[in-house]
């Protein structure tokens, strides 16, 4: 079997294994190989790899052998809910990928799927909100990608670009409530 076929496969498993709640790594030292199959499944575009992070950012201690630095100040200057819609998270797994593929010296080989999982992740956010307010939404989540993509950080998310779309949303709500 391929190398890439096992670490893949291996990312699979871990990935569906935390979904379910059951993945529980290993007592023994977890070695760089390891680490990495599991930090690529968690960082991935898909609502499954998103889910799969998110069980274990709800338990940590399950995965303490990894030495994930789970730090983060969500969207940096940038709201974490802007307008009312809630980016939190998906800044949160953001920066999870930037800080631990940082420390693994693999950054940028992955930045560009990272900030492609950060967008994906946004819009679905977006689409959980009515379709009245969801161009306003996903806006934002342009606005937001395309500052971490050029610029590595939310932090160049700029007051005009909020200010758009609440006008997008405010115009939105109002043709709505003409109906």
């Amino acid at each position: 079997m391929s190398r890439r076929l096992a670490t893949a496969l291996a990312a699979g498993t871990f990935s569906l294994l935390t979904a379910l709640g059951v993945a529980a790594p290993a007592a023994a030292a977890v070695s760089t190989e390891q680490k990495l199959s599991v930090l690529y499944s968690w960082t991935q575009t898909s609502a499954t790899s998103y889910n799969a992070w998110n069980a274990g950012r709800l338990n940590k201690a399950a995965w303490a052998d990894y030495n994930f630095d789970w730090s983060t100040d969500y969207c940096s200057s940038s709201p974490d809910n802007p307008l009312g819609f809630n980016f939190s998270l998906s800044c949160y797994r953001h920066d999870f990928g930037y800080r631990n593929y940082k420390a693994m010296g693999q950054f940028s080989a992955n930045k560009s799927r990272l900030d492609s999982a950060f967008y994906a992740d946004l819009k679905r956010v977006c689409a959980t909100y009515s379709f009245v307010v969801q161009p306003a939404c996903y806006s934002l989540a342009w606005t937001y990608y395309q500052a971490v993509s050029v610029f590595g950080s939310v932090a160049a998310v700029k007051q005009a670009d909020l200010d758009r779309a609440a006008r997008i949303k405010a115009d939105a709500e109002r043709r709505a409530a003409l109906r």
